[in-house]
Order: structure tokens, then sequence, then C-alpha cells
């Protein structure tokens, strides 16, 4: 079994400007920084054995500060990124909100559903063996766990509110071959 701790990345500047970025590079913001190195001194002492982040470089930021001159392995893969919103990459948040729940099977313009989005962060999941891990991400990688080891389907995560919290634990049991 593995324990995968999930955590947003911190907060951007796109984030504070009210964009959805997407699969758009954007830095962290003053407050994004100060998040990181927050959720390194929370998580730095949790029994993680290594730290796996998005490779959009908001995350990779975020794990870096978080884990910089730590013992903690790092890695990066660009499936824990966020859905593509394809054209719209950069939107207004605005319109990301009023779209979400019709996006889950139909493609961003020139993108990829959320289902998409959500399969490919399943790619990830189903090659974890074991152990304490810690994944920072995006929403399209909470919906993946949420979905994967919750069994909520994709629609009743669309339709929430996001809420941030300082992490969220689940126990990955792998699939059967």
């Amino acid at each position: 079994m593995t324990t995968v701790v999930f955590e947003t990345h911190s907060t951007s500047e796109h984030n504070e400007a009210g964009i959805a970025s997407g699969w758009l590079g954007d830095a962290l913001s003053a407050t994004g920084r100060a998040q990181a190195v927050e959720l390194g001194e929370r998580r730095r002492d949790d029994g993680i054995d290594v730290v796996y982040a998005s490779d959009l470089h908001r995350a990779v930021e975020t794990a870096t500060i978080a884990f910089e001159g730590s013992m903690i392995p790092l890695r990066v893969d660009w499936r824990l990124r966020e859905c593509d919103y394809g054209e719209l990459n950069g939107m207004p948040r605005q319109v990301l909100d009023e779209q979400r729940v019709r996006r889950i099977d139909e493609p961003w313009p020139g993108g990829e559903s959320w289902r998409d989005a959500v399969a490919r962060v399943s790619s990830f999941l189903a090659e974890l063996d074991g152990g304490r891990v810690l994944v920072i991400g995006h929403i399209a990688t909470r919906w993946a766990l949420e979905h994967r080891v919750n069994g909520r389907t994709l629609s009743e995560l669309a339709a929430e509110e996001f809420e941030w919290q300082p992490g969220w634990e689940y126990a990955l049991r792998q699939s059967p071959d």
C-alpha cells in the first residue's frame, strides 16, 4: 500500500490575478513562496519517502522551496499536470468555473477533458509501489485521487467549490493485474 499525501502547489501570480493557468508556466507569488516554506516545515519530518511534483513551474518551485536542503528525493512527472485547457490556458478563472462541469467529457478547445486529465494522473498513480509519498499538483491531481481512492464521480467533484486545506491523505491500494 502507498500512502499518498497530496498538497496543492502554493499560490501563484496567476492565482492572485484570477487566471486559470492550465499548462502555462507561472511563478509563485510572495505569498506562495511563504506557503511553500510552511509546506516544508509541515512535511519534512512527516515520514515522506519521496516527493513527486508536476513539471509545471509553480509545482516545481513549491517543491524546491519546501524541500531545499532536505535529503528527501524530488522527482518531477508531467502526468501530474493540471488539465490542459488548450486555447484557453490562461483564461479568467470565472470562465473555468462556468465551464468546469461541461468539460468533464468535452475537451477544452485544443486541449483535454477533465476525464482525460484524471486518466493521465491515474496512470502515474498506478505506478506507485509503496511507502509514504508526497505529491504536489493541481485540481486534476486531487480529482484523480478522490476518484480512484474514494470513488467520487467527476460530476460530483466538478460541481463543488475547491477549499484549500493543509494536505489530504489517501491510502492507495494497487489494483490486481
